[in-house]
């Protein structure tokens, strides 16, 4: 591919957006990539190599003109920007502003300035579960699978989808055609996962017992970022390579991680960087519905005099004890995505950073064990 190739990455100081930068920074046939971002932070530039360059710039999706400056000279678009709210703290409205919204506007932008070619990020939660908490087991991306989405962040994520598929094939202004296509996580886990380091905190101010939501018959997929990028990069290339087999197409990311059950897959995690670490029970859930109702009440007696921390909503709750797993190779047979880390260099990657991300927390632990 020509050298000379120029790749912008929406979102790309984010979780799965800086994997994206640093990957995309490593082949030969890119000479520059561009993130942007409303929380542009200069540490991706660090990605840089000798042949491809980082550009950083600051802007919101939802700035039209920004975005037109921005994506000027590129070739490629990969859209990961968007607001990940499962906790139920940023309104609906606001959410839509820069998940569909935003979404329509890089479409938009790509059309003006004849960018042919865009990948978007979306997620499992586009698809279900559904309100009426129907599971999906062993299904791929041609399963059907129907009701309204439970979360509203789903919700956003599925409009976006429509979006970006509706756009496929629409015509640009230099007479081309755009091309686009869908990659499309379910649980991600790796470095700079803020959650899982929160998840440390919270189970060691609670003895060293990891309790868990999702019961003992719940399966879901979970994947290492890694392989979340690496399956991005590939699309992106094949993409421009063999528009007639990618343009119009969603995938499911998958990898080797062994474990169905996210508590397991966190279980090993916490446990490489505190061996006292122990596993404890399921959460019943009815003292789930209870314990949210609680908060509901308190939240609203001593509102406004006191804002207590985001706690768990029963949207979030049905969507994590429901199954919702799936088996395909569809980006092995169009692609020929292979996962480009093992479980084992995943999880080794994240425990280099979960002990660096913690080091602070277990040194004050050891040192008041001392006193």
């Amino acid at each position: 591919m020509d050298k000379t190739l120029v790749y912008l990455v929406t979102g790309g100081c984010g979780f799965i957006g800086e994997h994206i930068v640093e990957l995309l920074c490593k082949q030969d046939y890119i000479s520059e990539v561009r993130v942007f971002d409303s929380m542009a932070s200069e540490e991706v530039k660090k990605f840089a190599t000798a042949s491809t360059c980082v550009t950083v710039m600051k802007g919101d999706i939802r700035d039209y003109a920004l975005l037109l400056f921005a994506m000027r000279g590129v070739h490629l678009v990969i859209h990961t920007a968007g607001i990940v709210d499962i906790m139920d703290l940023v309104p609906f409205r606001d959410m839509e502003a820069v998940n569909v919204a935003g979404t329509e506007n890089v479409l938009k932008a790509c059309c003006a300035l004849s960018i042919p070619f865009l990948v978007y990020t979306s997620s499992i939660a586009a698809v279900g579960p559904n309100t009426r908490r129907e599971p999906m087991l062993r299904g791929t991306e041609d399963t059907k699978y129907t009701g309204e989405v439970e979360l509203p962040y789903g919700k956003t994520k599925a409009m976006a989808e429509k979006l970006v598929l509706e756009a496929n094939g629409k015509e640009l202004s230099n007479g081309g055609k755009l091309a686009t296509c869908i990659i499309r996580p379910n649980t991600v886990y790796g470095e700079k996962y803020q959650r899982l380091k929160d998840l440390y905190t919270t189970v060691k101010a609670k003895g060293g017992l990891l309790n868990y939501i999702v019961r003992e018959d719940t399966e879901r997929n979970l994947i290492y970022v890694g392989n979340v990028a690496w399956m991005h990069v590939l699309a992106a290339r094949n993409l421009q390579l063999n528009p007639d087999v990618l343009a119009g197409q969603v995938y499911y990311s998958y990898d080797d991680t062994p474990a169905r059950k996210s508590y397991l897959v966190q279980y090993q995690l916490l446990t490489g960087i505190d061996p006292s670490i122990r596993l404890g029970s399921c959460i019943p859930y009815w003292k789930l519905r209870l314990l949210i109702y609680f908060y509901r009440i308190i939240n609203i007696l001593l509102y406004p005099f006191w804002k207590p921390r985001p706690f768990l909503n029963l949207p979030v709750v049905n969507t994590i004890i429901t199954t919702f797993f799936y088996e395909t190779d569809k980006a092995f047979r169009h692609f020929g995505y292979t996962p480009l880390y093992s479980w084992e260099e995943s999880k080794r990657r994240t425990i280099a950073w979960l002990k660096s991300a913690t080091m602070n927390l277990r040194a004050h632990q050891h040192h008041g064990k001392e006193m």
